[in-house]
């Protein structure tokens, strides 16, 4: 088995928060992954040597600085009102609300969803914002949320 149930996810509450509830429809295609599926989709899509963003270093695709974009700002977009995401990302992306993405906090903290549910939901996914990466399966554009308000939009190797 490759996924927790999201009854045991140990953040499950930042998707049942009463300030901002997912509805039970995007709860049902939110699916946290076991600790070791998570370290072998991390290993394979994002580092062999680092656990967090943290500490990326030489030979991770993720350090390069290369790789990605100027700053996009998304915090104000997450304090304000408005649901959707930054434009910059919206306009980044092109992928089809179904398609299938990890939303990687840490080697051993992965979450599969459908991009059409993390658009939806993307506040929940950010209550923690220490350098979590998003990714779509078979996509090579990536997103990298930083705890400072910022995002960068870049493309990973296939």
């Amino acid at each position: 088995m490759h996924y927790v149930d999201l009854d045991s996810y140990s953040r499950k509450w930042i998707f049942t928060h009463a300030s901002m509830p997912v509805e039970e429809n995007d709860l049902a295609q939110i699916r946290p992954f076991t600790q070791a599926r998570s370290s072998q989709l991390w290993g394979e899509h994002i580092s062999r040597q680092s656990p967090d963003a943290d500490h990326f270093e030489k030979g991770d695709w993720a350090a390069e600085k290369k790789m990605w974009s100027e700053p996009v700002e998304w915090q104000q977009a997450w304090d304000e009102d408005e649901p959707a995401l930054p434009q910059e990302i919206l306009d980044f992306i092109d992928w089809e609300d179904n398609t299938t993405v990890y939303f990687c906090y840490e080697k051993y903290n992965l979450i599969e969803t459908k991009w059409g549910v993390f658009k939806r939901n993307w506040k929940n996914f950010l209550f923690f914002d220490d350098g979590p990466i998003l990714m779509g399966k078979k996509k090579t554009q990536v997103i990298w949320f930083q705890s400072n308000g910022n995002c960068t939009l870049g493309h990973r190797p296939k």
